[in-house]
């Protein structure tokens, strides 16, 4: 694979192709020298990730007396870290020095025995993940039950399958400086590019060799409890009571405690951390040493470079780093994560009477994590909440899925037969009506990032491409809202609906203090409203035809997009009298829920 920049035909003394908004270079005439930018070779590799996951488990009823009923279990579950089948995985392994980076530690290993290989494992599998349940049922009069339960239960070993390709085969040339071409067409591929083969078993495959910049390490660091899966400890109390005939309600504690999810960003290998400045005889409360941090090391006479080798024009800050031939060292599977949960749970039942029937519950809770959402699983899921990361005690709090109050109403109507007209009652009787609603809080807004440029001066992890992990500071006194985001009272073209003066950066160099989600910050409320239609026609004994509706959002509400609040120093701009951006806008061009809409099927069965 050839890649044909710009840089080839720019000015090479600029040491850029852009000038002024333009470019100077022209990628198709550096093709037409046959000057390549970047070539890739990819051997056959054939790489095989694997886990396996085992569980046994026994239990039991015992019917105490008439009135008391106990169960209890036991289950022991079994997983193994993931790992490739024959050690063809590389580690980041901060022991082993690294002949591409002139010896300094920081190099990658492969687990597994044989020539090349560490004779190691990456990680421990943990054999105690034993659970024991307990269940209780007594009547305390004919009416009235007491339920509680206890338990304890683990997750799977985590897996990750985007690290196969750290397993695979790349061997790209790049140029050694901007402008100089890594190879020619006219000369071919560098012989000793040619002679690497998969798998390669080199401590010093990353960075590239020849390399002039710094880049992303681009396998991980598996984590030693990898093979360590989440424990959640669980129990609940509550009253069940029968108030009438065929109507029972019942309220229960419900809660539970969770330890060693995943929490990646809790741990950050390559990061400048107190005692390295400390060592170095810099303070970031001093504006001379903030201004030295960020200058190339080319530019300062205080500090050497690391190895022979490292880019002069890498920063000061890069240098001093712990593995400063890399940006980043990325973890996998660091069971550090925390979660707390607490709840009264609430439900009523009508059970099937004169063709109705619905199930209500409300739930009033509280969710806390520690690191547990550092790594949001896909779209829509909360940022990451950690603020320092060498701090980490500080970083528990709400949890970004916090909903303090959800209620739900699922009811459902059977239309009974009809007196006189035998057609219209054939018509009528037997559709089966249903609703489903949900009403909750609104999810929280996370709280704004600081823009005091503190990553950069500490070159921190960058979650979900944010640029400064600290948070902005709440000022107290100050409304959040600009409206009562669910008032419905407010145009979202004309109003920004979040308040700007609510937050204050920290201190250039120091970390903020807010936690990053407050009770009284939250989205828009989102209900949840569906409905269905349907019923069963019976055309013989074998045959029938059945048709049913279903409809989501009835009620056809418009619900706006959540507003902008990841930097509250965000320029708030409009033109032509509508907002265009800034912080708290809303963008009317889009919608956080789609219309009113409907399917139905019709099914034939014979």
């Amino acid at each position: 694979n050839y890649t044909f920049a710009a840089n080839e035909t720019a000015l090479p003394y600029l040491n850029t192709a852009t000038v002024g908004g333009r470019t100077i270079g022209f990628a198709y005439a550096s093709f037409l020298l046959g000057a390549v930018d970047i070539a890739n070779i990819a051997a056959v590799s054939n790489p095989r990730l694997g886990k396996s996951q085992w569980a046994i488990f026994a239990q039991d009823t015992w019917k105490v007396t008439r009135k008391l009923t106990f169960d209890y279990g036991l289950r022991w579950d079994y997983g193994t870290y993931q790992r490739e089948q024959y050690g063809r995985f590389p580690s980041f392994s901060s022991t082993t020095p690294n002949p591409s980076a002139g010896g300094h530690l920081g190099g990658v290993i492969f687990e597994g025995n044989g020539p090349g290989l560490c004779n190691c494992s990456f990680a421990k599998n943990y054999p105690y993940a034993i659970g024991p349940r307990l269940g209780m049922a007594f009547q305390i009069n004919s009416k009235t039950v007491l339920r509680a339960g206890w338990g304890i239960s683990y997750s799977i070993t985590p897996t990750n399958n985007q690290i196969s390709g750290s397993a695979s085969s790349q061997n790209p040339i790049v140029n050694p400086v901007f402008g100089e071409a890594a190879m020619t067409l006219g000369t071919g591929i560098p012989r000793t590019a040619q002679q690497i083969a998969w798998p390669s078993y080199s401590a010093g495959l990353y960075p590239l060799a020849g390399s002039t910049s710094i880049a992303n390490f681009p396998t991980f660091l598996v984590d030693q409890n990898s093979g360590r899966p989440a424990r959640q400890v669980m129990w609940s109390i509550g009253l069940q009571r029968e108030l009438a005939q065929n109507l029972v309600v019942e309220a229960s504690y419900v809660g539970n405690r969770g330890a060693w999810w995943q929490a990646n960003l809790l741990v950050d290998y390559n990061a400048l951390t107190p005692q390295i400045l400390a060592a170095n005889g810099l303070d970031l409360n001093n504006a001379a040493d903030r201004t030295l941090l960020l200058l190339p090391l080319n530019q300062q006479t205080r500090f050497k470079s690391p190895y022979t080798g490292f880019p002069a024009g890498a920063t000061v800050a890069q240098s001093l780093r712990p593995y400063p031939q890399f940006l980043n060292v990325p973890a996998t599977w660091a069971p550090l994560g925390d979660t707390w949960y607490d709840s009264l749970q609430a439900k009523v039942t009508k059970r099937l009477s004169h063709g109705f029937d619905f199930t209500y519950t409300f739930t009033w809770q509280k969710e806390l994590t520690l690191g547990a959402e550092a790594d949001p699983p896909g779209p829509g899921a909360p940022p990451g909440s950690v603020n320092d990361v060498f701090n980490r005690s500080q970083n528990k709090s709400l949890s970004g899925y916090s909903r303090p109050f959800v209620g739900v109403l699922a009811a459902n109507y059977t239309v009974p037969k009809w007196g006189g007209n035998k057609a219209l009652s054939w018509g009528l009787r037997d559709w089966q009506i249903g609703v489903a609603l949900q009403y909750a809080s609104g999810l929280p807004i996370h709280v704004p990032y600081a823009q005091n440029n503190l990553n950069t001066l500490l070159l921190r992890n960058l979650p979900l491409g944010i640029t400064a992990l600290s948070y902005a500071n709440r000022i107290p006194d100050q409304a959040l809202f600009t409206k009562d985001i669910n008032c419905h009272c407010f145009d979202p073209n004309s109003t920004f609906i979040l308040n700007p003066s609510a937050w204050q950066d920290p201190a250039p160099g120091q970390w903020g203090n807010s936690a990053p989600y407050y009770n009284d910050y939250r989205y828009e409320r989102r209900p949840n409203e569906s409905m269905s239609l349907g019923r069963l026609f019976r055309i013989r004994e074998r045959a029938s035809i059945s048709i049913r509706a279903e409809f989501s959002n009835i009620f056809n509400r418009a619900e706006m997009s959540n507003p902008s609040g990841t930097n509250a120093k965000l320029l708030q701009t409009a033109s032509g009298g509508k907002n265009t951006a800034g912080f708290g806008w809303i963008n009317t061009a889009t919608v956080a829920a789609q219309p009113r809409q409907g399917t139905i099927v019709a099914r034939f069965t014979f």
